[in-house]
């Protein structure tokens, strides 16, 4: 016989039934909101086809894509002849998406073909007519400012994501600030600032950083900063501080973007491998195996080799007055005699000679001397003057404002 249930227990397990249906039901209406397809795009309202949304497969060709669609070989030769000189089929790369509008009727006809190359271009193909249109368009682009600015908490990249700031900028500041900030000497609590736009498809997608407008950064106690600027009427623009003096020097800070110092010049070290007191006349700066090593300043290069000591090394003449050497490369990309520029690969970091780990010995010349490069005033731009200065002083004049008042300066 059946005991019977407590009118208590039973509301307690209808309340419980109730939450959880509708606990279900709300999970189910999320995973339609998140699933919805978008009702238009590229100039179509996808309620009137039949849509298949893919990508482009290894092995695919624009003829074997449209083929699938029952088309034979006579039409899509002739569909490719009329697109040509709009769509060059060769362009198709794998792994970008296309989508197919096909007729709603039983045939599932393809009335229209659409390659997105990327996230702002497309391309067109319309076949709902004898005669076929082929077009390329470009999604609107809206170009949004923004200034950030306060203490780094942690290192340029990591300050930037908080932000929600692409890794790229990083990249873009580090090389605008080559000549003048080691960035892996600023610490916590320097402070920054950073105007910049950002590109959004549409006015909704974002895109990416599209420009730098200013900056600047405290480094060792002092800011430094940067305003693009094309002083010249070839109209290349260049970073100038403040003042109108080029961030651009003779030389770059480092040979390496990403390392850390490991061992200073010196005139008595006790050397990790041969474990006796003798000269450092360099920097090493460590790094990972195969990090790109690039030549501090424009020159030729005066010789290349091994030696037991140095392992693989290039040394670069920059003129009269000055050269550089890059020691212990796993690979030589440079030979002698050969021209090269200021931030050019000439090697790979490596542990060849004597060496304990995989790190670039720098070593610098002055007048055929060896010298301590952190310590050296080495030769710096030169600094606008006369017109040219006067209207940088006025354009900057705003920009500088908005920097300092985020920063608290």
């Amino acid at each position: 016989m059946l005991k019977r249930i407590p009118p208590f227990f039973l509301i307690i397990i209808m309340l419980l039934s109730v939450l959880s249906c509708t606990k279900n039901q709300e999970s189910l209406d999320e995973q339609e909101i998140q699933s919805a397809p978008k009702k238009s795009e590229f100039g179509f309202t996808y309620a009137d086809f039949n849509v298949i949304h893919d990508t482009i497969k290894k092995g695919d060709t624009f003829g074997s894509i449209i083929e699938r669609q029952n088309i034979g070989d006579k039409e899509v030769y002739d569909i490719i002849e009329k697109v040509k000189d709009t769509f060059d089929v060769r362009i198709m790369r794998y792994n970008k998406p296309y989508i197919l509008l096909r007729s709603k009727h039983k045939k599932n006809k393809l009335q229209v073909f659409i390659y997105q190359p990327d996230a702002v271009n497309y391309y067109v193909i319309d076949l709902r007519d004898t005669l076929v249109v082929a077009y390329k368009k470009t999604k609107p682009i809206t170009i949004k400012r923004r200034t950030i600015g306060g203490v780094l908490k942690s290192s340029l990249s990591e300050t930037l994501e908080s932000a929600k700031v692409e890794g790229a900028l990083a990249s873009k500041i580090t090389k605008i600030y080559a000549w003048s900030i080691d960035f892996f000497k600023l610490k916590k609590g320097d402070r920054f600032a950073l105007t910049f736009t950002e590109r959004y498809i549409n006015d909704s997608i974002y895109d990416g950083v599209d420009s730098l407008e200013a900056a600047f950064f405290e480094y060792k106690g002092k800011i430094v900063y940067a305003f693009p600027y094309a002083s010249n009427p070839s109209g290349k623009t260049e970073y100038y501080d403040e003042e109108g003096k080029t961030l651009k020097n003779f030389f770059l800070k480092t040979p390496i973007k990403f390392s850390r110092i490991t061992s200073r010049y010196s005139s008595n070290r006790l050397h990790p491998v041969q474990g006796i007191w003798k000269a450092h006349k360099g920097t090493d700066y460590a790094a990972p195996y195969g990090t790109p090593i690039t030549t501090t300043a424009s020159g030729v290069v005066e010789q290349t080799g091994f030696t037991t000591g140095n392992g693989n090394f290039v040394k670069v003449k920059h003129n009269g007055t000055y050269s550089t050497q890059y020691l212990h490369m796993s690979k030589i990309l440079v030979r002698r005699g050969q021209h090269v520029t200021q931030g050019q690969v000439i090697g790979l970091v490596g542990s060849t000679g004597l060496a304990t780990g995989p790190h670039v010995c720098y070593r610098f010349w002055k007048n055929g001397v060896q010298v301590d490069a952190l310590r050296l005033k080495l030769p710096t731009g030169e600094s606008m003057s006369g017109a040219p200065r006067k209207r940088f002083l006025q354009q900057i004049e705003p920009l500088k404002r908005e920097l300092d008042s985020v920063a608290n300066l």
